[in-house]
């Protein structure tokens, strides 16, 4: 009992001394910078604890509301080949009279999209289709084949680099603007639209849309087959 008697007046002199020496204030500031170094340490031990345990852990909730389907549309066209497309967009942008650490932003954002070829079925006439008297040779007559818009791989797509001036970095904190973000991707999906025209997808698409016809119409008894694009 004594010895912790005396280990008690020890630590309050040793206490009081401190104070002391340091002054109120600074001694103040020493005392407040030490329960924060604790109360860091201990948030970083709680943050160890597994998920449901840990009292400062968040949880993810969906809210969002039900799915609409706001249209239908038939469809009367053949998807006769898809092709997978990547780009690297290199998007800068400068300030006319400032240098590019203070003002001024270059950004690299990987692009993955897929372009679809397709036959369109629904505008074909009467005599689009020929049969001959033995019903053994058919002509066919289609519309040449078209491209759909790219669609870009949202999940693939990303950003893999970016550079920003003092100015920029500093307007980040105060404002979000997903206008950068959706500029990448409309820049993105008008170049992958561009590489889809020279990419031989459409030739490719009616290539395979021929052969889809000819396995048809074998299995309706005819040997002759012929599909002509106009």
């Amino acid at each position: 009992m004594t010895d912790v008697k005396e280990r008690s007046e020890r630590g309050q002199g040793a206490f009081r001394s401190a104070r002391r020496r340091l002054g109120l204030p600074a001694f103040v500031l020493t005392v407040l910078v030490g329960f924060i170094v604790l109360a860091l340490v201990l948030v970083g031990l709680v943050n160890l604890l597994p998920g449901k345990f840990n009292p400062f852990g968040t949880e993810t909730k969906d809210h969002s509301g039900p799915v609409m389907l706001k249209a239908v549309q038939d469809l009367s066209r053949y998807e006769a080949v898809s092709g997978t497309f990547q780009v690297v967009v290199d998007l800068e942008k400068d300030a006319k009279f400032l240098p590019d650490a203070v003002r001024g932003q270059r950004t690299l954002f990987v692009g993955v999209g897929q372009v679809g070829g397709f036959v369109e079925f629904g505008g074909i006439g009467k005599d689009a289709i020929q049969s001959s008297p033995d019903n053994k040779t058919v002509t066919v007559k289609l519309p040449h084949a078209h491209l759909a818009p790219a669609a870009l791989d949202q999940k693939n797509s990303h950003v893999i680099a970016q550079d920003k001036g003092l100015f920029d970095r500093f307007g980040d904190f105060f404002s979000s603007n997903p206008g950068d973000q959706q500029q990448l991707y409309v820049l993105a999906t008008k170049k992958i639209d561009e590489a889809a025209k020279t990419a031989g997808l459409i030739e490719r698409a009616e290539k395979n849309t021929t052969a889809m016809l000819e396995g048809m119409m074998r299995s309706l008894g005819y040997t002759t087959t012929t599909v002509t694009y106009a």
